[in-house]
């Protein structure tokens, strides 16, 4: 039995978090056995990891603050728990525990990167901080370094990660939790009073500069103004009416825009709202691997994407890919999805969900994980110079 530990910022219901629930609560029983740590504190995806019998802890670390008291309590906890694999997901949680896993005593590490847009003026000062602090420390503290993109392993390359043990493993959709459903169409429509006839073209993401509301509300407004009943959908986490930016853009694109464009926020039943789509959406100014979008795919619903990260690689020739930032462009390749009429939009669809179960299933997916696991424990042992190296830096 390999026991590995999951190391995590926090556990909000975002992209890489879902994706460490997936693969934590998939991985096969009978030869490993998971552990979740999140350096902050319990989000969502807290419940739905102990409800498929994952352990699940927070350190209880303040956000943007760093304390090396915590940095010693998860040495302790690491000690304590002896795990042979050590898996990080995202900057702050490869620094934190990747050093905290060496100073527990060198199980291997395996870090984790779901970001692929390092631009100084798009991200925190801290994020570039610990980014470029990673890059350093990737020569001598992972074993190997798990990407979700090319284009984001790419990005980390240039900025000074070890190219040598940099892998690429997308994330995976579940195609029995994702799937068509003729009765989510009339469902959502009858929920948020919505003509049965009306296209229906749909985000979900939460509200983050990257994220690209503006660029999606923009694109709303143009074509809205030639095909007035359009419907709009958003969802996610800081989406709603009480969001003033977003409503403010809301009212200042179109008149007549805010009678179209609902706003649900934070949603559960993310089959339904995909399935109800005639177009699902990703209108995002950066993306690594976008969940959203094989949701969508794998519920047989076509995409229009921006063309950032492997966007366009995960839809190929299933839906249509635009320039990012281009709220004219957008329109029009949602325009021409409409125009294509119903049938061939659900054959782009079916296309799409024939796609995702090729390339991103999830079983093939958390297959790839455990095979990492499991080269990881039967490496050989570092070697001295190395573990000398380590220590140094740990001194």
């Amino acid at each position: 039995m390999i026991k590995v530990t999951h190391i995590i910022t926090g556990l909000a219901p975002d992209g890489a978090e879902t994706m460490l629930y997936k693969l934590a609560s998939r991985m096969d029983p009978a030869r490993f056995l998971s552990e979740v740590i999140s350096l902050t504190d319990l989000g969502a995806v807290a419940g739905r990891l102990e409800a498929s019998g994952v352990r699940v802890r927070a350190l209880g670390m303040r956000r943007g603050v760093p304390n090396p008291y915590y940095l010693l309590r998860l040495v302790r906890w690491l000690r304590e728990s002896r795990p042979q694999v050590v898996q990080t997901w995202m900057y702050h949680a490869d620094l934190m525990g990747g050093i905290a896993a060496r100073l527990a005593g060198q199980p291997p590490v395996v870090w984790g990167i779901h970001h692929a847009n390092l631009t100084p003026s798009q991200n925190k000062r801290l994020t570039i901080w610990t980014a470029r602090a990673c890059a350093r420390l990737s020569h001598v503290i992972p074993s190997c370094i798990v990407c979700c993109s090319e284009v984001s392993r790419q990005v980390h390359v240039r900025f000074g990660y070890a190219e040598q043990k940099m892998e690429v493993i997308p994330n995976g959709f579940d195609l029995h939790q994702f799937h068509p459903d003729a009765e989510a169409r009339t469902s959502l429509r009858r929920e948020l009073g919505i003509p049965e006839e009306a296209p229906l073209i749909g985000m979900a993401a939460r509200f983050h500069p990257q994220k690209g509301h503006r660029n999606f509300v923009e694109g709303a407004a143009r074509l809205h103004a030639c095909v007035p009943d359009a419907h709009f959908v958003l969802c996610g986490r800081g989406v709603d009416r009480n969001n003033a930016e977003l409503a403010a853009w809301i009212n200042q694109a179109d008149a007549g825009l805010g009678d179209v464009c609902h706003l649900l926020g934070t949603r559960e039943d993310m089959l339904r709202f995909f399935a109800a789509l005639d177009i699902a959406t990703s209108s995002s100014l950066s993306e690594a691997f976008p969940m959203a979008i094989g949701e969508a795919m794998a519920c047989g619903t076509p995409c229009v994407v921006t063309n950032v990260g492997d966007s366009a690689a995960i839809i190929g020739d299933t839906g249509k890919v635009v320039p990012a930032d281009d709220p004219q462009a957008l329109a029009e390749a949602w325009r021409d999805l409409l125009a294509l009429g119903p049938a061939v939009r659900q054959q782009m669809g079916w296309a799409a969900r024939v796609r995702v179960e090729q390339r991103f299933g999830l079983r093939a997916i958390v297959e790839r994980y455990q095979e990492l696991y499991q080269q990881m424990v039967t490496a050989s042992a570092p070697s001295p110079a190395r573990r000398s190296s380590v220590a140094s830096l740990a001194g």
